[in-house]
């Protein structure tokens, strides 16, 4: 087994692996625009791709995992050829000491839990929000959160600080918080691997079982998505759960984009 730091590595070669075989025979699209924000005393970046029109669009944000990078995430989703209606987001992390790796907090990466870091990532995010919602006119009601591994993690913070302000939510690789009250009813798609080293998956099945159960959702699920890849989980209180569990380790798998935006697509149509 790799140790976690070389893993993480090995894992963004695989991000840019899945970027060329799944994305490779789309049309191209613009080029993303670099955006800044002020956050405090901190300047904080994103790439952005913009439809022809933003006006009512959705909205996706996109959190790369522990030290990786915008643009290299960016490379591996493609959600802007997948969805080119959307705006999409690819924000950037600032160092930040990790769970698994890097204690001295020399990588890029986002806050594990609530009140971390001063929930500079959380005041990040409701800057991006306010911008494109109200600068732009996206569609408040169809605000999206997906990322890998640390980026993933941070989805799940999001679920739990502001669960008025994404419509649904598609972790990668990553355990929900493991401590706190319930989270809010919300959609969720969830990925995980099956030998998963950085994130173990006895610690995501447990999380998983226990947002569904949160959901309100039946016991019993059906296939969806992309050849039925993935499990569905109807809701009593209108949250699905769906999960992909596939028996690969820390990877973004090749198929994920197509499940997340194919999800986000049908629990929040326009």
């Amino acid at each position: 087994m790799l140790r976690p730091r070389r893993f993480e590595a090995a894992a963004f070669l695989l991000l840019i692996a899945a970027a060329a075989t799944g994305v490779r025979a789309q049309a191209a699209s613009a080029a993303p625009e670099s955006r800044t924000w002020a956050i405090g005393d901190a300047r904080r970046t994103a790439l952005v791709h913009l439809p022809e029109k933003a006006e009512g669009a959705p909205v996706i944000f996109a959190w790369h995992g522990h030290g990786g990078r915008a643009n290299m995430f960016a490379a591996a989703c493609g959600f802007e050829k997948l969805w080119p209606e959307a705006v999409v987001v690819y924000p950037q992390g600032l160092p930040t000491v990790g769970r698994v790796s890097d204690p001295q907090g020399l990588e890029p990466g986002w806050q594990f839990d609530l009140a971390q870091n001063g929930d500079r990532d959380l005041k990040f995010f409701d800057a991006m929000r306010a911008t494109f919602v109200e600068e732009f006119g996206a569609d408040p009601g169809r605000v999206f959160s997906t990322g890998h591994s640390n980026g993933g993690r941070f989805s799940y913070v999001l679920w739990a600080a502001r669960p008025d302000a994404v419509a649904a939510f598609a972790p990668c690789a990553s355990p929900p918080l493991e401590r706190g009250g319930p989270l809010a009813p919300r959609p969720c798609l969830h990925i995980a691997g099956e030998g998963d080293p950085i994130a173990p998956y006895a610690a995501q099945r447990a999380g998983m079982d226990r947002a569904r159960a949160g959901n309100g959702c039946e016991p019993t699920g059906r296939p969806w998505g992309p050849d039925g890849a993935a499990t569905w989980f109807p809701s009593r209180l209108g949250a699905p759960f769906v999960e992909y569990v596939h028996p690969g380790e820390h990877q973004f798998p090749t198929i994920a984009p197509r499940l997340i935006v194919a999800f986000f697509r049908e629990v929040a149509p326009g």
